[in-house]
């Protein structure tokens, strides 16, 4: 019997009615696949689009995101001789977030593309087009999003237009940039300047007023739509080039030329351009040069220079970003997932109040160097990473479930040391004046990172535009702006072990310590309750396993605190340890997360979908609250043999949840002649019903009956 199992029996034994299911939001953007045709033929290209519906205020990013983001990518798995196309971008949008300005999409978007169907496709068959997208949605703060998606198209000869899809479908293509033979267009490269000349073929159209180029490689800088000036029969504006490009600058600068007021000659809003460069300053033009109009969004009491360019913008623009860090910084405090280690701090300076002033100090300089340096060696990483070619976002190690695992059981120990159940090193650490000052200060400069760690998914208004400024700024710049946040976050506490008035304001030492320690506890418990909602939607299922990990981790700390204080003989304290360390490591073992197994939400369309594909669907109709389901989950799919079993049969996963009422799983399971779960099902193809399996499941059961096909 494995761990998990006894932990569940032994949670079964105390159920007395059902748990509550949890409630989680909803996701910023949700994912499909929708299809021009109604049918694929043979010999001809469909259109398939990847549609994201976005809540308001969200957005994903364009080929080429910006200063920051990253671009929604789609990783096709078709059946033998279809082939996919590049996604059909339109013409994004610029976000300002504090002054970087990214390129994306909101509302409901469609990205075309095209599918080749290879000839030999067979009538009167289905076929499923398999796609797995990722995207970055962002509003204030940012969200990575990924789907594994499926659309099912039955094979005939001809291919009839969708019904709901083909006019937008259409109509996004309308929207696509195309390439125009009735511009021409020139760019001439200065140092990093990069001056555009476009003019009409032929000199007789009108040019819109303000424009900017979209470079598709990003190789110049991020900047908002350009006033244009005239220049002869054309217009001109000036841009920056990337220093990522400085290097190794492109003789062609690929993009879009997109105008808001006004139209390119022909109608388009954006056109597709491959725009030669020519190393040099701008030639004269013929004509005179007329500046035009402001462009709106130019920051009031910041001029233009000739090109449209800001200047003295860097300068003001770093002041503002350092002030912004400062401010988020100390801000930082304030947030659920900081003001407890925060708390524990002010526990020691209550603790030192008859302490020399020399010593208090040297606490707060501990605590803040432990910021610093934390903050600085993030930002070295995330620079390292930045000039190896990744785009990272803040708050990235909380998208590792196991750091999040780790977190939280720091998190707990914390809570229950405060609580009294054990003293965190009191019975591991000899006594002695001296190592418990050296460890004083260790603990006050690991406070510091510990506050680090947990201010990363922190993001707050002042923070966010700080923090994403301080991604994409020159390394130098970029040093300056995480020490300011770090000096933000560590300001409360310095101020607190440097100003002898704001001590003296403190109670006097005495019983209520306890009380208030013991009180400090429930800020931590509740940053574990968070932590383990994180994981909620992370590992799925699994988090049954990281609630018994965490929980095998308290007790771990009850027999420490109980069996291994120094009350106790040598051999009982040595026995107590010893049985701690094993719990702790069980515990670890057991909720260590797992990749979240990848299930089909059940409906009856859905395994209809599937059974069409020819596929073997296995449905498992399940609850939270029933221990069986979740003991079967944990002896069938814990095993090697079916997962390897499941992934060559090419096996569909499908889930029926029934912690909440639904009467349509309810009218399923009658049909069974069940009235509880677990129920499981097993579609073989060519086979009209399913296998209906026993409740209680082995590894043996559930091959048996996979393997029937074979």
């Amino acid at each position: 019997m494995n761990l998990r199992l006894a932990c569940l029996l032994l949670s079964a034994l105390c159920l007395v009615g059902r748990l509550p299911a949890f409630s989680f939001a909803e996701k910023p953007v949700s994912a499909s696949l929708v299809a021009e045709h109604s049918a694929l033929a043979p010999g001809r290209t469909t259109t398939v689009a990847l549609r994201l519906v976005h809540e308001a205020h969200w957005h994903t990013y364009w080929r080429n995101p910006g200063v920051a983001g990253l671009p929604t990518t789609i990783a096709w798995e078709l059946p033998a001789g279809f082939a996919a196309g590049p996604i059909q971008w339109p013409a994004p949008e610029i976000t300002d977030t504090g002054g970087l300005l990214t390129y994306g999409y909101g509302s409901d978007l469609l990205l075309l593309v095209d599918i080749a169907v290879p000839a030999t496709a067979v009538p009167a068959t289905a076929v499923t087009l398999r796609a797995k997208a990722e995207w970055l949605t962002c509003k204030e703060s940012c969200v990575p999003g990924a789907a594994k998606l499926a659309l099912t198209l039955p094979v005939a000869a001809e291919a009839g237009a969708d019904p709901l899809w083909a006019a937008r479908i259409a109509a996004a293509r309308a929207a696509v940039p195309q390439p125009t033979d009735r511009l021409l267009a020139h760019a001439y490269r200065n140092g990093r300047d990069i001056t555009i000349r476009v003019e009409p073929r032929g000199g007789s159209e009108d040019l819109p007023r303000l424009m900017t180029f979209f470079a598709a490689d990003g190789s110049v800088e991020a900047v908002a739509l350009q006033p244009a000036r005239t220049t002869g029969a054309g217009r001109e504006f000036m841009l920056r080039q990337a220093e990522s490009a400085a290097a190794n600058p492109p003789p062609v600068l690929p993009g879009l030329l997109v105008a808001t007021e006004g139209w390119w000659p022909g109608g388009p809003k954006a056109v597709d351009m491959r725009i030669p460069v020519t190393d040099g300053p701008a030639p004269a033009s013929s004509g005179p040069l007329q500046p035009a109009a402001a462009a709106p969004g130019l920051a009031a009491g910041v001029s233009a220079s000739p090109g449209g360019h800001p200047e003295g913008a860097p300068h003001a623009g770093l002041l503002g970003i350092l002030g912004l860090a400062f401010l988020g910084g100390c801000i930082l405090n304030l947030m659920p997932c900081v003001f407890p280690v925060l708390g524990i701090k002010i526990m020691g300076i209550v603790q030192q109040a008859g302490a020399v002033r020399s010593k208090m100090r040297a606490h707060g300089l501990a605590y803040a160097a432990g910021v610093l340096v934390s903050f600085w060696s993030l930002a070295g990483v995330l620079l390292v990473a930045r000039s190896g070619g990744a785009q990272l976002g803040w708050g990235y190690q909380l998208q590792v479930p196991s750091f999040v695992f780790a977190l939280a059981i720091v998190m707990l120990a914390f809570a229950l040391s405060l609580s009294g159940v054990f003293e965190i090193g009191g019975s591991l650490i000899g006594a002695g004046s001296g190592l418990q000052a050296k460890g004083g200060y260790a603990g006050s400069f690991f406070s510091g990172v510990l506050a680090t760690v947990v201010a990363t998914p922190c993001s707050a208004p002042f923070l966010a535009p700080a923090l994403g400024a301080a991604l994409v700024l020159p390394a130098a710049q970029s040093m300056a702006a995480f020490s300011a946040i770090a000096v933000g976050l560590a300001l409360p506490y310095l101020v607190l072990s440097f100003a002898p008035g704001l001590l003296r304001l403190l109670p006097r030492p005495g019983a209520w310590m306890e009380a208030f320690k013991q009180f400090m506890a429930f800020p931590l418990y509740a940053t574990t309750g968070y932590l383990v909602f994180v994981l909620a939607a992370q590992v799925g299922d699994g988090l049954l396993n990281v609630v018994l990990g965490l929980t095998l981790v308290a007790m771990a700390a009850w027999v420490l605190g109980r069996w291994a204080t120094l009350v106790r003989t040598p051999r009982v304290r040595w026995a107590g340890r010893l049985t701690a360390l094993a719990l702790l490591a069980a515990g670890v073992a057991l909720g260590l997360p797992q990749a979240k197994e990848g299930w089909i939400e059940w409906s009856p369309e859905a395994v209809a979908r599937l059974r069409a594909a020819k596929r073997i669907v296995y449905v498992d109709f399940t609850a939270r609250w029933c221990v069986t389901c979740q003991a079967n989950k944990a002896v069938v799919f814990t095993s090697s043999e079916v997962k390897e079993t499941f992934r060559r049969l090419d096996v569909a996963k499908v889930r029926g949840d029934w912690t909440n009422r639904d009467p349509q799983i309810a009218a399923e399971l009658q049909r069974y002649g069940r009235a509880a779960v677990p129920v499981n099902l097993v579609y073989l193809p060519g086979r009209a019903e399913p296998l209906l399996l026993p409740e209680v499941l082995t590894p043996g059961t559930v091959l048996d009956a996979v393997r029937r096909k074979e």
